[in-house]
């Protein structure tokens, strides 16, 4: 079996690290709390993130997407108790565009209440600009 070991891979004038335009790779990923200090745990291609209310965060993006037909996956869980991620939520985008995207969040109840927690997601696939 063949193994190919490297660090950085070269574009073709080896001035850079190539970039992930037509590519089936994520070009956003984040996962983040919302319950608490509202932060990053993991990110890629994410220059900033907004807590916009409760249920709702912003990601703007590094580098934009070519066009709003972008895939999103979005998922949140909420604890039971002692911060246990046990429940799924319900979890969707609500604003797109080229350069960012909103995710709205809201209970498993099927009440539609906006709800905050610590375990979120998001995956985006589709073309860079």
């Amino acid at each position: 079996m063949s193994e190919i070991r490297a660090t950085t891979i070269s574009d073709a004038d080896g001035t850079g690290p190539i970039a992930l335009t037509k590519q089936s790779a994520a070009k956003v990923y984040a996962s983040y709390d919302l319950k608490g200090n509202s932060a990053y745990a993991a990110s890629l291609n994410n220059s900033s993130f907004t807590d916009v209310s409760t249920g709702k965060s912003r990601f703007t993006f590094t580098s934009s997407m070519s066009a709003v037909s972008y895939n999103v996956n979005a998922n949140a869980r909420y604890e039971i108790n002692n911060d246990d991620p046990a429940q799924s939520q319900f979890c969707q985008p609500t604003q797109l565009a080229a350069g960012s995207v909103q995710v709205g969040t809201e209970d498993n109840a099927g009440a539609g209440n906006a709800e905050d927690s610590r375990y979120h997601t998001i995956a985006i696939h589709g073309d860079l600009a």
